[in-house]
């Protein structure tokens, strides 16, 4: 027997979990669009080599989490675990670099080879936001209200905490960097495996790590704040003061990092404690150095990407799905003309419950199942007086309305 189970780390999205997730889509998409954001849509795969030169070939991500394969022509590919190095493959590859500054908004199904569990699949989806060509810090305070008011359009704002960093530009990381491989190299023997590995090449992504061995250690390192020089101190105070300025509460958090060397200044994450050990729910930064790092010029570019799952479990003011008008034809006469009316109410915007075939009592109890507002019953009298019957499903009211004004009824 064919093996017909979806594939684990996957799932099937219909009903109220579909309308959750477009919920959380259409709100991050008119969000942006209030900030003169456009949509973009990338392919779901790219050449492998733009992940890898974008996350680092020592990341988890690429060591250990994507969906690479060779396609018949011999080219590696790779399903994109994450948008934003296909985002400015995309700038680069489209010519968009003549017409800076960019406002790019996406949504879509991202990939990666990980243990399921709650609010993480294989097989996941993100909205995220990518402004490039912006050096200043108010970019940066642009994409993080952005996602503070996406929240807030969500109902969860006061779910949520938005933790805020500065990992300095690149001489001041530079500098951090060479006291805190001074440092770790001490405790070389007590990192675990995968942190050795990046000691060599990321060591700032071992500040992250999730090892409680790394963590101790990680506790007495030394603080990236006390490598920053006055144009760091210069550009996060900015970021501060216009977050302030915005109403937009933060607290402060010096192990918020990201490890990859083209990511400078500002790091942040909206978090909860509503979804367990996964937490973030919109995570970004600024990346001034990965366009010039996949082979474009010299590029600023700050964003975040979050969850679709994760937002949607915690969203709670998603819409109900939409309450038809049942019609309910009695007998053959009326069978042709409920077909006509229905195509009339949907031309109106109406939507429409009609069952191909059943008599009265089984149509009617179809439309308790559809949840149906309204039910409009014809028969050979109502078509010969050039009437319906329109009954309220809530209240129990039926009325006689005239068939040419039937939609002006339903739409007062």
């Amino acid at each position: 027997m064919a093996n017909i189970r979806p594939v684990r780390g996957t799932h099937d999205l219909f009903g109220e979990t579909i309308r959750r997730h477009r919920h959380v889509i259409e709100t991050g998409r008119r969000t942006a669009e209030l900030y003169g954001y456009e949509e973009i849509q990338t392919p779901v795969f790219e050449f492998t080599e733009v992940f890898e030169r974008s996350l680092g070939d020592t990341s988890d991500v690429v060591t250990k989490e994507m969906y690479t394969f060779e396609d018949r022509g011999g080219d590696s590919l790779t399903l994109r675990p994450e948008n934003t190095a296909s985002v400015a493959r995309a700038v680069i590859s489209g010519g968009m670099l003549q017409a800076l500054p960019l406002k790019l908004f996406y949504a879509g199904p991202m990939f990666r080879y990980e243990r399921p569990q709650k609010g993480r699949l294989r097989q996941f989806h993100q909205i995220g936001v990518e402004l490039i060509g912006a050096p200043e810090p108010s970019g940066d305070v642009e994409v993080i209200a952005i996602g503070a008011q996406i929240l807030e359009r969500l109902g969860i704002a006061d779910q949520v905490t938005l933790e805020l960093n500065t990992l300095g530009d690149p001489e001041s990381r530079m500098a951090y960097r060479q006291q805190l491989v001074a440092y770790l190299d001490g405790y070389r023997d007590r990192l675990s495996e995968d942190s050795r590995l990046r000691l060599e090449r990321n060591p700032m992504r071992i500040l992250d790590s999730k090892n409680e061995d790394d963590r101790a250690i990680v506790r007495e390192a030394p603080r990236l704040e006390d490598s920053l020089n006055q144009a760091s101190l210069d550009f996060f105070a900015a970021v501060k003061d216009g977050l302030a300025e915005l109403g937009i509460a933060y607290t402060l958090n010096q192990h918020l990092v990201r490890g990859l060397d083209y990511y400078t200044h500002t790091a942040f994450e909206f978090t909860t404690t509503a979804l367990g050990a996964q937490g973030a729910v919109i995570a970004g930064g600024r990346y001034d150095g990965l366009v010039e790092e996949i082979g474009g010029p010299p590029t600023p570019g700050v964003g975040w990407a979050a969850g679709v799952e994760r937002l949607a479990l915690l969203a709670t003011n998603e819409p109900a799905a939409p309450r038809p008008v049942a019609i309910v034809p009695i007998g053959p006469a009326a069978e042709t003309e409920a077909r006509k009316l229905a195509a009339e109410l949907r031309h109106a915007g109406i939507a429409v419950e009609l069952a191909f075939k059943g008599k009265p009592g089984q149509r009617m109890k179809r439309a308790d199942r559809a949840n149906a507002r309204f039910a409009i019953s014809m028969g050979d009298d109502e078509l010969a007086a050039g009437t319906l019957k329109l009954r309220d499903l809530d209240s129990g009211e039926e009325t006689t309305v005239g068939r040419g004004t039937v939609i002006d009824h339903l739409l007062a």
